[in-house]
Order: C-alpha cells, then sequence, then structure tokens
C-alpha cells in the first residue's frame, strides 16, 4: 500500500461505511422473495448473501472502471475533500430510504454525490456526462422494464409447465430452485456493487498520487470492499426486505424463482458491459413483473409509485447533499470537519429513529401487507408496467 495521508484514510473509512449501508440496503434484492416464500430462513438467507458479496468482489472490476475513470475526470483535480462530500451525500440518502423501507438505489445515490460533488467542487468539466448518459441513467430506465418483461415471461412459463402439479409439490421444487437463484443474485451484487467502493477509493488514491491515471483497484482494496459489503448484508435490511418481499405484491416460490433468476440475468449482463446499473431497479422489476404473470397476479401500484418516487429523487437528492457538502469542505480543514460532524450526526438521528419500531430477522415477516386491490380497480399506472 503507497503512502495515505489522514484525510485519504478517512475518505477510505467513509467509502467502506458506505459499502456497508449498500450491503444492508441492498440484501433485499437477493433473498426478500426466499424469505418471503419459504425457501430460506432470515438469518441463514443473509448469511449466504453475505459470502456470496464477498466471493462476488473478485469476479470483474469493469463496474469499478466506470467510475474510477468514467463518470468522473481523474484528471480535473478532484481531491479527496470532495469524494468525501460525495460520500456524505451518498450514505445519508441510504439511510434515509431505509428508514422508510425504501428500496431506493445504493448505486444512484453514489453516483448522484459523486456528480453532486464534483460539480461544485471542481466544475462542469470533471463529470464525464456522455459516461452518465450512457452507462447510468440509459440503463437506469430500461434495467426495469427488461427484467420485469424477462421475469414476466419465466413466470407465465412456470406456470405453464406445472399447471398439471399440485400447489404443494410445485411450491418445494421451486423452494429449492429459489435458493440456487437468490445466490446467484448475490454473487451477481458482489460483481456490481461491491465495485463502487472498490471504484471511489481507486479514484481518491488516484486523486492523492497514491495510484497512476487508469489504475486498476488493488487487492486490498477489492478485499475491504468485498469484506465491508458482505457485513453490511449479513446485517440484513430488515424494513426493505418486508417491502420488497411482502409490499409489492404477494410473492409465490414459481414467481419468487423466475423473478430471481431474470435479475441475475440483468445483473451478469451488465457487469460484464461496465454499466453501473441499479441491482435495486432490477429486481424490484423483476418482482413486478413476477407478480403481473402469475395468473390473476396483481400488484400493489400504491407501493409501486413511492419506489418510483424515490427512484427519481435519488440521483438530485444525493447530488444537492454531496454538493452542499462540497461547498462546505471547501472551506479548508474544519469545513471538512463539519462535514464529518453532520455525516455522524445525521446516520446517529437515522439510527434512533429504527429503534421507535424496530425490524429485524424474527418480525419481519410477521406484518400483513394491504390487501390487493380488486383486479377490475387496478390498471397499471403509466410508465410503471414492466
Amino acid at each position: 500500500m503507497e503512502h495515505i495521508t489522514f484525510l485519504v484514510a478517512v475518505v477510505i473509512i467513509t467509502a467502506l461505511a458506505f459499502d456497508f449501508t449498500n450491503g444492508f440496503h441492498d440484501t433485499a434484492n437477493a433473498m426478500s422473495t426466499s424469505i418471503a416464500t419459504g425457501a430460506l430462513r432470515p438469518r441463514v438467507a443473509v448469511a449466504i448473501s453475505a459470502v456470496l458479496n464477498l466471493a462476488g468482489a473478485f469476479l470483474s472490476v469493469e463496474v469499478a472502471k466506470t467510475i474510477s475513470g468514467g463518470i468522473i475526470d481523474e484528471s480535473a483535480g478532484v481531491h479527496p475533500e470532495v469524494i468525501f462530500a460525495a460520500l456524505t451525500g451518498a450514505i445519508l440518502w441510504n439511510l434515509a430510504t431505509w428508514l422508510l423501507g425504501l428500496p431506493s438505489s445504493s448505486s444512484h445515490a453514489l453516483y448522484g454525490g459523486l456528480i453532486g460533488a464534483t460539480l461544485v467542487g471542481v466544475g462542469t468539466h470533471g463529470v464525464h456526462f456522455d459516461t452518465v448518459v450512457t452507462k447510468i441513467l440509459i440503463p437506469a430506465v430500461a434495467a426495469p422494464f427488461v427484467a420485469g418483461l424477462a421475469s414476466w415471461g419465466a413466470t407465465r412459463l412456470a406456470y405453464l409447465i406445472t399447471r398439471g402439479s399440485s400447489e404443494q409439490s410445485a411450491g418445494r421444487s421451486f423452494r429449492l430452485g429459489q435458493i440456487a437463484s437468490s445466490s446467484l443474485i448475490s454473487l451477481a451484487h458482489g460483481t456490481n456493487d461491491a465495485q463502487k467502493t472498490m471504484g471511489v477509493i481507486t479514484l481518491t488514491l488516484i486523486s492523492a498520487g497514491s495510484l497512476g491515471a487508469g489504475a486498476s483497484p488493488p487487492l486490498w482494496v477489492i478485499l475491504s470492499a468485498g469484506l465491508a459489503i458482505a457485513l453490511g448484508t449479513y446485517m440484513g435490511g430488515w424494513r426493505i426486505i418486508r417491502t420488497m418481499g411482502k409490499g409489492l405484491t404477494d410473492i409465490e416460490p414459481r414467481q419468487g424463482f423466475s423473478s430471481e433468476s431474470a435479475a441475475t440475468s440483468v445483473i451478469l449482463a451488465s457487469s460484464h458491459m461496465g454499466f453501473g446499473l441499479s441491482t435495486t431497479h432490477v429486481c424490484t422489476g423483476g418482482v413486478m413483473g413476477a407478480g403481473l404473470g402469475a395468473p390473476g397476479g396483481q400488484v400493489r401500484w400504491s407501493v409501486a409509485r413511492r419506489m418510483v418516487y424515490a427512484w427519481l429523487m435519488t440521483l438530485p437528492a444525493a447530488g444537492a447533499v454531496g454538493g452542499a457538502a462540497a461547498w462546505i469542505a471547501g472551506l479548508g480543514n474544519a469545513g471538512v470537519a463539519v462535514v464529518g460532524v453532520l455525516l455522524v450526526a445525521g446516520s446517529a438521528a437515522v439510527w434512533f429513529a429504527s429503534r421507535r419500531r424496530p425490524v429485524h430477522s424474527g418480525n419481519v415477516v410477521d406484518e400483513e401487507p394491504e390487501p390487493l386491490p380488486a383486479a377490475a380497480a387496478t390498471p397499471p399506472p403509466a410508465g410503471i408496467a414492466a
């Protein structure tokens, strides 16, 4: 490891803290449907997901390169305090949406924070807007629809294949399949989301002169990012697991297997191409497609609307916080200290608020979701149906 200054060390620790929040924020993507159908017990599910997230972190670095040398111009003078401000915006947005049980995108929170902080701290020339459009915005719009359509087709096929089987027999078989499919999502999540923190740390090291421009993440960066996201995953984002598993639709094993299989395919393909895809968008689209693909299947559109609103707000909200933090941090060491205090205070406030109505592995599937409305009264709203 090259020589690292105190500020760079603080930024790296903050980046790993973001990776930790990414882990528990996105556990629902892989395991919510398996927990909802009873394919896996909650604690077993998050343990499997944690191990596979760590393994996935070592499979590719293409997404990491999208961040460290893609959306942000390494040569534009992006200093560590700018990256620290960006992480502040991303972490606070992650915690706020976790408190509300909304499966928003940790990836887009990070991108928003980076873009906002860079625009304020460096200027418009510090952001590669063409990369933002092609590798972030277009995939963000397309991914839920692609995953939803694939999941809808897979669900229809699953019910067609098992139409002569008893519900008990079909449920048992697809629950076993869910163990494999949800595990693959966790592996795919590691190849995509763990790399984003690798990219941020690599960008920090490049900005500090500890790595050369265009460098790939060192082994210690890959390992530390993988461990951070794995630990966060094991903690379990139980609030969001409840929303994804029981809030959007009533999931059966055939739907869960179809949704997870479709999401895995989309995530792995995007990781291979270096797209900074939101696994949250993909998995949510998959769950909605599975809900609509079952005979008489429905989606709770009121819950879906809240999710979409959170998605639309994530980039600008995290960007605004990141930009404000960058302005404060630009005032000097005292400004950086103020940003650090605000980050700790905001995180603590969210944590204490969450203790009023705690959600954990013992009660994550206990609360009854709102009833599905009558079929005749629930036409899919424009722009939401997969």
